[in-house]
């Protein structure tokens, strides 16, 4: 007699209430995760777990990995692989889907927030479109890795709560070891989801889906007088700040298609992403951006680009007459450029230790970002050593501008007598340090930790690193090595890949 996965013995338990799987029927396809062979924990997220009410020990213990590996579907669990579409780097794709994921349920954290818990890398779905469905366990790790310190700097994100290897050989250039990710997300919605029933007119299901985005994420919009359009403009509002978060710390995603961005406006998909070191707006790693269309300096444009792509699904439900309905949209993506810029400024005013508002504190920001780039300072250290200056001691600014010392010292004399005018202001430099990170995930230290970890099965130094980005804010001496660049002949040839 055949067993139910599901009731081979129960490990950890989650208390799911699944309402995806439960008011969407139709958006998705009931799917089971592949069995592994030999499953074995790598990393483990106990503050998360906890986070999350779920019993971090369970979840080490043999019965709790073999839930993280998928071997076991806990009780309660609704395993789906979600409908989606999207534009890649342009082009539409009118079905894409989870083809190397599922949705496994939904828990109400300990705060009350609703939070997915998703798998990645656990086999083949009807959407897989002839891939193996598997991830393999560098790029799950990079994901650990940049979840953790992104949430660290204050971003929202999607984060790891475990990494699982499965004892199988996964195979792509070279056979690689295979992992599986389960993340955490306030939901998997994105622009896609919305595109897929707009682009086979379904209506009722995109009207279904819009009620339930507003329901789970902007539930005060249901009594709008056109919810839909409100939802457009929550989303907006989300994805400009995120985006200003993003150009704050330097960081690259790489790879913003409309799959990839939330109506959360949580940070998802870790695939290529890299950060800044020298400061320059054209920077791209990403190996698959040929034509840098997500390079650094393009995000804020491309967000708005793909908003404008959530607007042309939700034509038919913002208002019957379509020309109308366009001009509602229109409006309210013209302010997205508005509301990113008020973002941005705010994070750049934190960062500079200025009080109140000016109306030159923009040019002085530009006028810091065009020295930066001329003389090629690397971002992260650049504006790290303004906290130092703000109290008198330049001496890292002056060694990092000294290929444009004079322009360097006028600038600093002008940021000077601004920020005098707010001097005492107490907290400033305390917030100049919370909006500029000592530690970031320096792309050389998190290849050399992938590299050890995948080819020398030794995780000390992940583990290290990740302790380290977790407290990105306060330097340490013993620390020192991280907060140090490549060397600009690495950055020059280093790539990145969608691995996962």
């Amino acid at each position: 007699m055949h067993v139910p996965r599901q009731c081979r013995g129960q490990a950890a338990t989650f208390d799911f209430d699944n309402s995806y799987a439960r008011e969407l029927q139709g958006l998705y396809v009931d799917w089971q995760p592949a069995e592994v062979p030999q499953p074995a924990l790598k990393f483990l997220n106990r503050p998360l777990a906890t986070e999350l009410g779920l019993s971090a020990d369970d979840l080490a213990a043999p019965g709790g990995v073999a839930v993280l590996a998928g071997n076991r579907v806990p009780t309660g669990a609704s395993p789906l692989a979600q409908a989606y579409a999207g534009h890649q780097f342009g082009g539409f794709s009118p079905r894409l889907g989870d083809g190397r994921a599922l949705l496994l349920g939904e828990v109400v954290d300990r705060h009350g927030q609703r939070r997915d818990i998703a798998f990645k890398g656990s086999g083949r779905t009807p959407f897989s479109r002839g891939g193996d469905g598997k991830a393999t366990l560098g790029p799950v790790l990079r994901e650990v890795l940049m979840g953790e310190a992104m949430h660290a700097l204050g971003i929202p994100t999607t984060r790891a709560l475990a990494a699982v290897s499965t004892g199988e050989q996964v195979f792509r250039e070279t056979p690689l070891p295979g992992a599986v990710l389960t993340r955490v997300a306030a939901s998997h919605l994105r622009v896609g989801t919305f595109q897929y029933f707009a682009a086979r007119q379904d209506l009722d299901r995109l009207q279904r889906l819009t009620d339930y985005a507003i329901a789970r994420h902007d539930p005060a919009l249901a009594t709008h007088e056109r919810p839909a359009l409100a939802l457009l403009g929550a989303v907006c509002e989300r994805q400009a700040r995120l985006i200003a978060q993003w150009m704050s710390v330097g960081f690259i995603h790489g790879v913003m298609n409309t799959d990839n961005m939330t109506i959360s406006g949580e940070t998802i998909d870790y695939g290529p992403c890299a950060f800044l070191e020298a400061y320059d707006p054209a920077t791209v790693f990403s190996s698959i951006d040929r034509d840098g269309r997500y390079a650094y300096g393009r995000q804020p444009g491309i967000a708005q680009w793909n908003l404008a792509r959530l607007a042309e699904a939700l034509l038919p439900l913002i208002d019957a007459d379509a020309e109308r309905a366009a001009t509602l949209a229109f409006d309210v993506l013209k302010g997205f450029g508005d509301r990113y810029t008020l973002h941005d400024l705010a994070l750049w005013r934190a960062k500079l230790g200025l009080v109140g508002e000016q109306q030159g504190d923009a040019v002085l920001r530009d006028d810091w970002l065009a020295l930066l780039q001329r003389g090629q300072v690397d971002f992260t250290l650049g504006c790290r050593s303004l906290v130092d200056a703000a109290q008198g001691r330049a001496e890292a600014f002056e060694s990092l501008t000294q290929a444009v010392h004079a322009e360097a010292a006028a600038w600093l004399q002008r940021w000077h007598t601004r920020r005098n005018q707010g001097a005492g202001e107490e907290g400033v430099l305390l917030a100049m340090r919370r909006a500029s990170p000592a530690y970031i995930p320096r792309n050389h230290l998190v290849e050399a930790a992938l590299q050890a970890a995948v080819h020398d099965s030794d995780l000390g130094p992940f583990e290290q690193l990740l302790t380290v980005l977790r407290n990105p804010f306060d330097a340490r001496p013993e620390h020192k090595e991280y907060a140090q660049p490549a060397l600009p002949e690495q950055t020059r040839v280093y790539q990145t890949f969608c691995g996962t």
